[in-house]
């Protein structure tokens, strides 16, 4: 399982979320071998008068926080987060020093999905890659 969680400023985001979402699909299916077909992002924007970012960044300054079963690689995520970095730096223009991402991994049995625990469902891809 995977949800994505995408904050930033709005005028910057809101009109390219339907782009930054199809790039990190791309981006998971890659690194992750994650389904096409699962989709959970979620935008959160936030108004350019509450978002405070290190010097050296700009309006573009986005976060990606990945939310995941535990169980890949170090080498899966490293590849994830180079192709995310890439992709928004060549598709998106958005500077490598503007994107930030966390992954963040849980077991599956802290997941409640389709009213299930999380390690009680069969899934149609694998997770430890």
């Amino acid at each position: 399982m995977g949800q994505i969680k995408i904050f930033g400023i709005r005028q910057e985001l809101h009109p390219i979320r339907e782009r930054i979402s199809v790039i990190l699909q791309e981006c998971m299916f890659e690194a992750f071998q994650y389904p096409k077909e699962k989709r959970a992002h979620r935008f959160i924007y936030i108004d350019e008068d509450s978002f405070f970012y290190f010097e050296g960044r700009t309006k573009k300054h986005t976060l990606i926080e990945i939310s995941a079963f535990e169980g890949r690689s170090i080498e899966a995520k490293k590849k994830l987060h180079q192709l995310i970095f890439e992709k928004f730096e060549k598709e998106l223009q958005i500077s490598t020093m503007d994107v930030e991402i966390t992954i963040f991994e849980t077991p599956m049995h802290n997941w409640g999905i389709r009213g299930k625990s999380g390690d009680e469902l069969a899934l149609n891809y694998k997770v430890n890659i």
